[in-house]
């Protein structure tokens, strides 16, 4: 399975952001807006301005909120031409995103269990199941309510896909190729082995956007991703 590639442009500013989308022209057409750069650095007019110029934009904002706040947020976010947008993946919330959604290609991603999240993160959140277990409950849930995938750890993704059957996008943050730092993520696996376990997107920040040459980097990921030897 080949899988797709998504940049994660995890940085403060439209410019260093609208820097690295020049610097991988070519190697990467998929990007993700998080937090930072959403709101930080007008994340939101980036978003368009990559959808205008034919990029795939996943704004991952992990909404969760009372049903009618997330079912308008989500129908805001169909009309900027977004391809996924995360939310919590509490069932109430996912309904609601998929009412939202309803009539757009915007993909809603459930996110289960955060990768910088383990056992005992888990627990001290008041959670009676483990990491596995819960993520397991949340893919039964995600796929009861009819979203488009689940975000889930790696780790995760081979249980995930058997709950969630071979047409759901499994999304996998935590991706370190070899020689890579782990940094805050407690939960990796390499982008070849995330692909036999089932994940279909694969998220990657730093291991590109911190590298001397960011394309170079991703060119290095996707052979790795399409099982051929790196020159």
């Amino acid at each position: 399975m080949a899988g797709t590639l998504i940049v994660a442009l995890d940085v403060d500013t439209r410019r260093e952001a609208a820097a690295l989308v020049e610097a991988l022209d070519g190697a990467a057409d998929f990007f993700k807006i998080g937090y930072q750069l959403f709101y930080g650095g007008d994340g939101f007019a980036l978003g368009r301005e990559l959808l205008a110029a034919g990029k795939r934009v996943f704004f991952d904002l992990k909404l969760l909120d009372i049903d009618n706040t997330v079912e308008k947020g989500v129908a805001a976010i169909t009309r900027t031409g977004a391809t996924m947008l995360t939310v919590h993946a509490y069932p109430q919330c996912m309904r609601a995103a998929v009412t939202g959604a309803a009539g757009s290609d915007l993909t809603i991603l459930g996110v289960s269990v955060l990768t910088s999240m383990d056992d005992k993160d888990v627990a001290e959140a008041g959670f009676a199941r483990d990491t596995a277990g819960l993520v397991a409950l949340r893919a039964g849930q995600a796929r009861a309510a009819g979203i488009g995938g689940l975000v889930c750890s790696p780790r995760e993704a081979e249980i995930v896909r058997t709950i969630v059957g071979p047409d759901m996008a499994i999304v996998t943050p935590g991706i370190r190729p070899a020689g890579s730092a782990v940094g805050d993520q407690k939960r990796v696996m390499g982008p070849a082995a995330a692909l036999d376990a089932g994940a279909s997107h694969l998220v990657v920040g730093r291991p590109i956007t911190a590298a001397a040459d960011p394309a170079a980097a991703a060119r290095a990921i996707l052979a790795e991703m399409h099982g051929h030897a790196i020159a």
